[in-house]
C-alpha cells in the first residue's frame, strides 16, 4: 500500500476526529459486546482509530491493529502504551495479499479508518466476504467521496478537484483503486450479503486553523494537479491564492467522507 508519514497522519488526525459521524459509529458500538470487546483495526496507521473510538468503548477493550508499515505500528504501540486496559497488540500483515490471514472469527467488531478509496473492487469483495463469513459488525470511517468545495472559490479549483479524483483511481498496492466510488461500492456488497448498512457524512471542515494541514495537503494536491495536466505556474498561483486566504482568516474548505457501519440483520 502507497506509505504515509507519521507526520501526515498526525496533521490530519485532529480532522479526522472532527468529522466522524457520531450516529454512525454509535450504531456500530451497539453491536460490540459491553464487556472486554475484542477490536480488530484495518491498515491502522498510527493508531487513528483507537483515538476516535477508546473512550465509546467498555475500559477493558483489546486492540489488535494491522498495517505493513511497521515504523506506524510502532508509534501506534508507544502512543497507546500502558493506556488502555484491555491492551493493544500490532500486526504487520500484507492485506492486499492476506487480508484472509486475519482472525475475523476471533474478534468482536471489525474497524478501519481512510482506507476503503485506496483499494480495489476485487479486494473490497474479499475484505466484506471475511467479514459476513465471520458474522462481524464493520465500521468504515472517513472514505473519501470525491466532492471538494472551497470558499472563497478559485477559478482552477474544479480542474485540481477532477486532477484528484482521477489521481485516487491509481493503484495504491491493491490494483487501480475505487477511489470517490469506493463507499459506494463497499455499502453494495455488504447489502447483497444480506447486511444492514447505516451511513452518514463526515466530511472535513478545513479553516484557518489549520494552517499545517493545508500547507501539506495543498503541496501534495499541487503535484497531482501537475501530473495531470495543468501548468506548474496556474497550479502554484492557485495554491498561494488559498493559503493567503486562509492566513487571512476567509478560508474554508469541505472535502467529502462517508462512514458507515455494516451489521447482520
Amino acid at each position: 500500500m502507497t506509505g504515509f508519514s507519521s507526520d501526515w497522519l498526525a496533521l490530519r488526525e485532529p480532522l479526522d476526529l472532527a468529522a466522524r459521524d457520531r450516529i454512525v459509529e454509535a450504531e456500530f458500538l451497539e453491536r460490540v459486546p459491553s464487556v472486554a470487546p475484542r477490536m480488530l483495526d484495518l491498515a491502522s496507521g498510527a493508531g487513528s482509530t483507537v483515538a476516535a473510538l477508546k473512550d465509546r468503548l467498555p475500559g477493558d477493550v483489546r486492540w489488535l491493529l494491522t498495517d505493513n508499515a511497521p515504523g506506524l505500528l510502532e508509534v501506534a504501540a508507544s502512543r497507546w502504551s500502558g493506556t488502555l486496559v484491555g491492551g493493544l497488540s500490532t500486526l504487520e500483515v500484507d492485506l492486499a495479499g492476506e487480508v484472509e490471514t486475519l482472525p475475523f472469527s476471533d474478534v468482536d467488531a471489525v474497524s478501519t479508518s481512510a482506507f476503503l478509496d485506496l483499494v480495489s473492487e476485487a479486494f473490497l469483495q474479499r475484505l466484506v466476504k471475511c467479514v459476513v463469513a465471520a458474522g462481524k459488525p464493520f465500521l468504515a470511517s472517513l472514505t473519501y467521496d470525491g466532492q471538494i468545495g472551497f470558499e472563497p472559490a478559485a477559478p482552477l479549483d474544479n480542474t485540481m478537484r477532477v486532477a484528484l479524483n482521477s489521481d485516487q483511481l491509481s493503484d495504491k498496492g491493491f490494483g487501480n483503486a475505487l477511489g470517490p466510488g469506493a463507499a459506494a461500492c463497499a455499502i453494495d456488497l455488504f447489502r447483497s450479503a444480506g447486511y444492514k448498512v447505516v451511513q452518514g457524512q463526515s466530511d472535513w471542515e478545513v479553516g484557518p486553523s489549520d494552517a499545517g494541514f493545508l500547507e501539506e495537503f495543498l503541496s501534495g494536491w499541487s503535484r497531482v494537479g501537475v501530473k495531470h495536466g495543468a501548468t506548474r505556474e496556474e497550479v502554484e498561483a492557485w495554491r498561494m491564492r488559498h493559503l493567503h486566504q486562509a492566513r487571512s482568516g476567509s478560508f474554508r474548505c469541505m472535502i467529502g467522507h462517508i462512514d458507515f457501519t455494516a451489521f447482520p440483520d
